[in-house]
């Protein structure tokens, strides 16, 4: 009855004794009854306390034994399943080919196993066999919700998402840490990379262009720690993020003739706060006549122009040897001829190749990096600077950052969950021994709401752009009044 996707040969299996014929669940008893269910996370208490009749706790635990009952058979028949069908066939399957082999299959095994299911139930097993065998098991419906922004997993028990900037947790279970590590397993393994105890943190990207990391035992104490950055299938424009409130139309603007320009540009932000998201909106604005190179640890950024050249690092092999970092790709990008280089976060010693490239003809060059704002991102470069192990003296390195860095935008996760730009700072040069900066643009707080959103607006801080005449000179004679500091509305 199985078509081409069925191993030759391969025939029923006995049926498991701890499976087979599972009779229906026993009334639970008094004590059953009684006991609190599983995996609750403790809620701040309500106004009035909600009684527990022995009814609604009989449903919740029969619930739960029909849960764990299903999560048995779901892993009996997953073994069957590999037991049964041809892998190396399943690459060019069709989707609806290998959703009706696989609920051929199950029903079969279903009936050796001697398990009755209802018709939701085994609809449900089919659906989480098909994800476990094509998929991400129990994360592959979290992966295409696409209002969810981050799945973390703390052990196989307790997966959390990030949905519209506030944490979540869900009904999601893996069967237990061997499931959960077979998942990681196949994600790292299918882009050439390993996670064992002798190399237990890893990370990777899933098909979609999401980032993957996950840290496995002995490191993490309490099962794998996973999390996933989802990739947004939708490219944010600058004009998506003004309507979404992350900065006014006056900083679009602004913004604008920067890019154009030619500045060299630093977005600086904490993690999670919306600064990949930036660049890609900031790079909308490179003309398609300009050479761009990219290089990322983690392939990240969606640049639309024409002519864009991706890199990507790589860590050591099994031997400790092959490594490529960030910083061989920027020194190897420079004799390729670029109009503009982006590193998508820069964190170690390619910092000191970053600046010369700003200083040596490639303008318009961006970067991120972790700071809390402008001057702390300035600070920071020196830090890395001499984290390179380059001795030069304090002012030389602050001359050298002065010279290369032009603007720092700061994008911020408020604590509503809301990102936003929260500031704009023009570098201006060196007084002395200090770098100077001036801010043009700033998000002013004015208040919170009961409901914790916090209110506020954008405005200019009233100094006119330190670069207005190379904007000029470029074609962007941007009005005095985007310079000018707006009331609160």
């Amino acid at each position: 009855m199985f078509s081409k996707y069925k191993k030759s040969g391969a025939g029923g299996i006995a049926p498991l004794a701890g499976v087979a014929a599972a009779p229906k669940a026993a009334a639970p008893t008094s004590s059953a009854a009684s006991k609190a269910p599983e995996n609750k996370v403790a809620r701040k208490p309500g106004p009035v306390a909600a009684v527990v009749t022995p009814e609604a706790a009989s449903g919740e635990d029969k619930d739960r034994k029909r849960r764990l009952r299903l999560d048995e058979i779901k892993t009996e028949m997953h073994h069957r399943l590999l037991d049964n069908l041809n892998l190396s066939a399943l690459e060019d399957a069709k989707e609806a080919e290998l959703r009706a082999e696989i609920n051929s299959i199950t029903s079969e095994q279903l009936n050796e196993m001697g398990a009755v299911l209802n018709r939701e139930d085994r609809q449900t097993l089919n659906i989480e066999l098909f994800d476990e065998v094509t998929g991400l098991g129990p994360l592959e419906p979290l992966l295409k919700d696409d209002t969810v922004n981050d799945i973390l997993v703390n052990g196989p028990n307790r997966v959390f998402i990030e949905r519209a900037g506030k944490l979540t947790l869900t009904d999601v279970r893996f069967k237990d840490e061997r499931h959960l590590l077979r998942i990681i397993d196949k994600i790292v393994s299918a882009v050439g990379r390993r996670v064992d105890e002798s190399n237990p943190y890893v990370d990777a990207r899933l098909k979609d262009g999401s980032r993957f990391n996950a840290m496995v035992p002995p490191v993490a104490v309490d099962g794998s720690l996973v999390s996933i950055r989802k990739f947004k299938k939708e490219k944010l424009g600058i004009d998506d993020l003004v309507k979404f409130g992350a900065f006014s139309e006056e900083m679009a603007a602004y913004i604008q003739a920067a890019v154009a320009c030619r500045l060299n540009i630093i977005v600086s932000g904490g993690t999670g706060s919306g600064k990949t998201t930036t660049l890609n909106a900031l790079s909308s604005f490179i003309d398609d006549s300009e050479r761009i190179l990219t290089i990322e640890d983690t392939a990240e950024l969606q640049l639309q122009q024409v002519h864009v050249g991706r890199m990507e690092s790589r860590p050591p092999n099994v031997e400790g040897k092959g490594a490529v970092t960030q910083r061989d790709c920027l020194r190897n990008a420079l004799r390729m001829r670029p109009d503009r280089i982006i590193v998508g976060e820069t964190r170690g010693e390619e910092v000191i190749d970053m600046l010369q490239a700003m200083n040596t003809g490639h303008d318009g060059s961006m970067t991120t990096i972790h700071a809390n704002n402008a001057r702390d991102a300035c600070s920071r470069l020196e830090n890395m600077v001499a984290m390179a192990g380059i001795e030069m003296p304090l002012k030389a390195v602050r001359a050298q950052i002065s010279s290369a860095v032009h603007l720092i935008v700061q994008a911020s996760r408020l604590q509503d969950g809301s990102r936003r730009m929260v500031s704009i700072t023009e570098v201006t040069g060196m007084e002395g021994e200090v770098i100077s900066m001036q801010e043009v643009f700033r998000f002013q707080r004015t208040g919170l709401q009961p409901d914790g959103t916090i209110e506020g607006h954008f405005t200019a801080c009233g100094v006119r752009s330190h670069y207005s005449e190379r904007f000029r000179q470029w074609g962007y004679d941007l009005p005095a009044s985007i310079y000018e500091p707006m009331a609160a509305q």
